[in-house]
């Protein structure tokens, strides 16, 4: 891989980090919010949407430290 597609990758691996951090926040933001809902509510459609939200969150902060780890191996 020539320097000027590496610097490219490069360029995307620092926005990709950013969005980690941006998507980390939200879902501790949401993870609070859930914990702050009374007991019955947690058990609740609402509840239960916060609980799915955050897991999908969890599964797409996995997906981008999979494509970090990718990228980091194209360059190499």
């Amino acid at each position: 891989m020539n320097k000027q597609r590496r610097k490219a990758i490069d360029t995307i691996r620092a926005r990709l980090d950013d969005l980690l951090a941006a998507l980390d926040d939200i879902k501790d933001e949401e993870m609070e919010a859930l914990e702050n809902l009374p007991e019955p509510l947690q058990g609740s459609k609402k509840g239960e949407a916060m609980y799915t939200a955050i897991d999908n969150l969890e599964n797409a902060f996995d997906n981008i430290q999979d494509a970090l780890e990718y990228l980091e191996e194209a360059t190499q």
